[in-house]
C-alpha cells in the first residue's frame, strides 16, 4: 500500500486479484484507530486465508512506535529464555491488537564481528546455540498470542559485508553455526529468505532466487518444511523489473513473493502475472 488509507485503485486491485496478503510499513500507519480500521478493511477485502503482515521486531525495526505503541528493545539485549519469551509475547500482543496476523520476526542470523550492521543488534547476542534457543523462545511467545512468526533470513545473513537493502552481498562460505539456529527451529511455520550470494552453494544467484539453495540448503540441510517467503524483492541487492524478480523467486521455490514499495503499477503487474 502507498499510504495510510486504501486508494480506490488499490481496493479494486486487491478485490480483483486477491493477493496472499498485505504487509504494512511506517508510511501506512498513523494512529491506533486508523490502523485498526485499515486492517479491518483489508481483512474484509482480501481472501479469507490472507495474512496481514508487519515488519515488527523491536529495537530499530519497528513500524508500531511511541507514542501510540510502547517501544520494545532489540533482540540483541535479551539475555535468557524468560526474557526472550516475554519479548515474543509483548511483540505478538502488540501486533495482534493492531489487527495483524503475522510479524516478520525473529531474526536468527548470527552477529559476526566485522560484518555489515544490517543485522547488528537485531540479532541475538551469543553463540549459535544461544541464538537458536532464545530465537525459538521469541517465536514461541509470538505464537502464544495467536500470531505467525517469520524466522529470518535463511540460510543466514550474518556474514554479509554489505547491506542487501543497498547492494548484493557475497558470502564465500557458511558454517554449521550459521545454519544451526534455523535447523533448531525448522518446525516454525514461516521463514524468510536472504538476498545473499552463497558462493559455496550457488556462485551466481542470491539465495532468494536460487533453486539450488532453496532445495538443497533451506528445504534440505536446514529441513524447513513451512511457508517460505522472500525478503522484499524491491531491495537494492536484486535487479530486473518487479515481474522478473517475482517470477524468479517463485520459480526458485519461494512460496510467497514479497514486494514492498507500494507502487501501484508494480503491484498490478505482479498480481496480473501471478493470476
Amino acid at each position: 500500500m502507498a499510504g495510510p488509507r486504501l486508494t480506490d485503485d488499490e481496493r479494486a486491485l486487491f478485490r480483483e486479484h486477491g493477493p496472499r496478503g498485505v504487509i504494512l510499513f511506517a508510511r501506512n500507519i498513523e494512529t491506533k484507530s486508523q490502523l485498526i480500521a485499515l486492517n479491518a478493511e483489508l481483512k474484509a477485502i482480501l481472501p479469507s486465508e490472507a495474512v496481514l503482515m508487519v515488519d515488527q521486531e523491536g529495537g530499530r525495526v519497528a513500524r508500531l512506535k511511541p507514542p501510540h505503541w510502547p517501544a520494545l528493545p532489540p533482540a540483541g539485549t535479551l539475555r535468557d529464555a524468560r526474557a526472550a519469551f516475554a519479548h515474543g509475547v509483548a511483540l505478538g500482543r502488540m501486533v495482534r491488537e493492531a489487527g495483524f496476523t503475522c510479524t516478520a520476526a525473529p531474526v536468527l542470523d548470527l552477529r559476526v564481528p566485522g560484518a555489515s550492521e544490517v543485522v547488528g543488534d537485531r540479532g541475538i547476542a551469543g553463540d549459535a546455540s544461544t541464538v537458536a534457543r532464545l530465537g525459538g523462545e521469541i517465536a514461541r511467545g509470538i505464537m502464544a498470542e495467536g500470531v505467525l512468526p517469520v524466522m529470518k533470513h535463511l540460510p543466514g545473513h550474518g556474514r554479509a559485508l554489505v547491506d542487501s537493502h543497498v547492494s548484493l552481498p557475497h558470502v564465500p562460505e557458511l558454517t554449521e553455526d550459521d545454519l544451526l539456529p534455523f535447523i533448531a527451529n525448522n518446525s516454525l511455520p514461516w521463514a524468510m529468505t536472504a538476498h545473499v550470494v552463497y558462493e559455496q552453494y550457488d556462485p551466481v544467484n542470491p539465495g532468494t532466487l536460487s533453486e539450488l539453495i532453496i532445495r538443497d540448503v533451506i528445504r534440505g540441510r536446514i529441513g524447513f518444511k513451512g511457508v517460505l517467503v522472500s525478503d522484499d524483492l524491491a531491495m537494492g541487492a536484486l535487479s530486473g523489473t518487479p515481474v522478473e524478480r517475482v517470477s524468479r523467486a517463485l520459480a526458485a521455490g519461494c512460496d510467497i513473493a514479497l514486494y514492498c514499495p507500494g507502487d501501484f503499477e508494480g503491484n498490478r503487474a505482479v498480481l496480473e502475472m501471478c493470476a
